[in-house]
């Protein structure tokens, strides 16, 4: 599967610029690729003003992102400000190249900046199928939280989306590559790059990661587009020859 992996700065607050941006990001994608990844609200950046900015899934937003899916024949996934049954989401969606749509509500409210006091917790895993791929579907601050990531689906890759700032990039760095090597999959993560509207400077360090914990795409810090290509045959092999998932915990999780 080859993945495009959209590191850029974000307009705060300003959903028609970040699609022009993203679009025109997205056109110059020379080679063929199965699925886009944007970062964690992309239209908007990380803003806990989520009354202002939230649309619904009949919205501009989820209509353009379905729309370039059609054209472009390809699958796109990324994070925006949704509002349903008057509660906010933080909501990554998958949008297939049909414009079918599966999403995940962000499980884990960061409340260091108050997300959990605007934004409504998600209360369900997802995992969505694309192209015989099982893939999980993660954003931002759940990437602190294992018990929640673990390969319990026999998912093949772990995708995670973020706005996480410079000063946390350690961690950032560390636990992707922990996820990959304690889940034995493939770990995508994209972040954004730029000053936000809070001050926080962020680096991206958006990366691709083997199912070993070895750089597929070493953590990039210039605003472009990096394509990944990922074979599940050979993390299959590995899987089968080191087994290590069939001695994992037994566990269940509250919602």
């Amino acid at each position: 599967m080859k993945i495009a992996l959209i590191q850029s700065d974000l307009y705060w607050e300003n959903a028609l610029e970040n699609k022009k941006q993203f679009e025109s990001k997205i056109n110059q994608i020379d080679s063929e690729v199965h699925l886009i990844v944007l970062p964690e609200m992309f239209s908007t950046g990380f803003t806990m003003n989520a009354a202002a900015v939230a649309e619904t899934m009949q919205g501009e937003t989820i209509s353009w992102i379905q729309s370039l899916a059609r054209t472009k024949n390809v699958a796109i996934a990324g994070s925006l400000v949704v509002v349903e049954n008057e509660k906010y989401y933080n909501r990554m969606v998958f949008v297939f190249p049909s414009g079918e749509i599966q999403y995940y509500n962000k499980r884990h409210l960061f409340s260091l900046a108050g997300e959990d006091q605007f934004y409504t917790s998600g209360n369900e895993k997802v995992v969505v199928e694309y192209l015989g791929w099982k893939i999980c579907l993660q954003v931002c601050y759940d990437l602190r939280f294992p018990v929640f990531a673990r390969n319990v689906e026999n998912y093949d890759l772990l995708l995670y989306v973020a706005n996480w700032p410079k000063v946390r990039t350690n961690a950032w760095d560390a636990l992707l590559k922990a996820r990959a090597i304690e889940n034995l999959s493939y770990v995508v993560g994209v972040n954004r790059v730029g000053l936000d509207a809070n001050n926080y400077e962020h680096i991206g360090h958006s990366q691709a990661i083997d199912f070993l914990g070895n750089y597929i795409l070493e953590p990039q810090e210039t605003e472009a587009v990096f394509v990944v290509e990922l074979d599940k045959n050979v993390m299959l092999e590995t899987r089968k020859k080191l087994d290590f998932l069939s001695d994992k915990d037994q566990f269940s999780i509250d919602f």
